[in-house]
């Protein structure tokens, strides 16, 4: 691939400022049972390039799938011609300070290949799953799905860049539907497809794998007769596995530069940031540390050099409460005028590298969670998210859980059905008044974070400890 790919950059009889290529080539399978039967079996191969090329600084695009010298060269012929036509019109001009020379390698870490089991010795561990799930006949519906994504890129440039990263990740999620007469419950591993990570099929069978679909399967039929979460304000604990919805929504998309600028708001939506606020705005309490961490060995997002060839590394976006750098490119950082991280990343070869966010991990603090829960008096537990809604500006929401706990005397005592909770941003985040310890941060993942015209699905990471939100509204189903 590399001499593919030095040949065409180095053929092209064309007077641009700067020229990239990035080659991608990518292989995903999806396994997926319910009731024991299987319903999907499905794999996946697609491979070519992105060209982009910078003109008196405006920017083009242009894609090929095929990474023949004539397609290559066809593809960045069309890139200048938009390049050049958008010179005339851009809003800030791009530069070759935002494509700097780069040289370097990543790879995932992985200890079993992704042919260590067969297509067929998948489908009977999930099927197993499903017949564990169903703990009596109450349980009407099961399901259990493993995806895997083996994912090569090659970057190129006209300046001397040349990056190489292969990343192996791998998806699951098996969850139950119980029903007693009217009453319909879910529960989950830890939400929907919340367990992605990089890594090889050494994380499709863990070690605790058998005890927890057993207790998944246990827990939604005691949801059936769990008490409805009550309506009031009162102390809110949340799990990791809810933390990542948290973190996702209200820090992670309001932080995005594009959004900041205005770029997604037609779309994805604005943000309650202004450019005017990174160094000076108190987003949260002084426990609340948030970094965009890329260098995590085996969360889902990690990775050594964004899709422009920017060096990933670890940065606060948020330290002791107050707002320090947004989720924006090099590129977003240059137009805005405010600092950033290593965040352009494309979906596949087709689109071009936009902000996203990565990892985002919410930093241990120093409480365990037996003593978090001994020091509240009364308050909910909450785990795995179920439903979410929020405002395009990312101020005010509302989410659902599937599994609750009321907290009563330190202790956590009856379960309850149907918890959510509700609040604006900083109300929020200014509430917290306990992070957790190492012992309890955990970290998780989604595939299907969307963004971007045409749409783009990227995958994110995010870890957590519990926390505890003091002086939350929660409610329940009925409300």
């Amino acid at each position: 691939m590399w001499s593919e790919l030095k040949k065409a950059i180095a053929t092209f009889d064309i007077p641009a400022d700067w020229i990239g290529i990035r080659a991608v080539k990518e292989n995903s399978t999806t396994r997926f049972v319910r009731d024991g039967l299987p319903q999907v079996n499905g794999k996946t191969s697609t491979v070519g390039a992105m060209l982009e090329v910078l003109v008196n600084g405006g920017i083009g695009y242009a894609a090929t799938n095929s990474l023949e010298l004539t397609s290559l060269l066809a593809a960045a012929q069309t890139a200048y011609k938009q390049a050049l036509f958008s010179s005339e019109w851009w809003i800030y001009p791009v530069s070759e300070s935002q494509r700097p020379k780069v040289v370097g390698e990543y790879n995932s870490p992985f200890l079993q290949p992704f042919n260590a089991l067969s297509p067929g010795d998948i489908n009977d561990l999930l099927v197993r799953i499903c017949q564990r799930l169903k703990v009596n006949d109450k349980i009407v519906q099961t399901s259990a799905t493993a995806s895997t994504n083996e994912r090569e890129t090659w970057f190129v440039s006209s300046n001397g860049s040349e990056v190489y990263q292969k990343i192996l990740s791998l998806g699951t999620h098996y969850g139950a539907t119980a029903q007693d007469e009217g009453i319909v419950q879910q529960r989950s591993n830890n939400g929907w497809q919340a367990h992605c990570y990089q890594g090889g099929l050494e994380l499709l069978q863990t070690d605790n794998l058998w005890d927890r679909a057993q207790q998944i399967g246990e827990q939604a039929i005691e949801l059936l007769t769990a008490e409805e979460c009550p309506t009031t304000r009162t102390n809110l604990v949340l799990a990791s596995d809810q933390m990542m919805l948290q973190i996702h929504e209200s820090v992670g998309h309001p932080l995005e530069i594009d959004r900041i600028l205005g770029d997604e708001r037609n779309y994805a939506g604005g943000s309650f940031v202004n450019k005017s606020d990174f160094g000076k705005l108190v987003y949260g309490s002084p426990l609340m540390n948030i970094t965009f961490d890329p260098t995590v060995p085996g969360e889902f997002a990690s990775y050594g050099f964004d899709d422009t060839g920017a060096v990933a590394t670890r940065e606060y976006l948020i330290k002791e409460g107050v707002l320090q750098r947004g989720l924006g490119s090099l590129e977003s950082q240059a137009r805005a005028g405010v600092p950033g991280v290593a965040c352009a990343r494309a979906c596949s070869w087709n689109r071009p590298a936009i902000d996203r966010m990565a990892n985002l991990n919410l930093e241990p603090g120093n409480v365990s969670f037996e003593q978090a829960i001994t020091g509240i008096e009364n308050g909910v537990y909450m785990e795995s998210n179920r439903s979410w809604s929020i405002d395009d500006r990312r101020y005010k929401f509302q989410f659902g859980c599937e599994y609750a706990k009321l907290i009563e005397n330190g202790k956590l005592t009856k379960t309850l059905r149907n918890p959510n909770y509700r609040a604006t941003t900083p109300e929020f985040w200014h509430s917290l008044i306990q992070v957790g310890d190492a012992s309890n941060w955990q970290m998780y993942g989604t595939a299907y974070c969307g963004k971007g015209e045409p749409n783009q699905a990227i995958s994110v990471g995010h870890g957590s400890p519990a926390c505890v939100f003091a002086n939350i509204e929660v409610f329940g189903g009925g409300s």
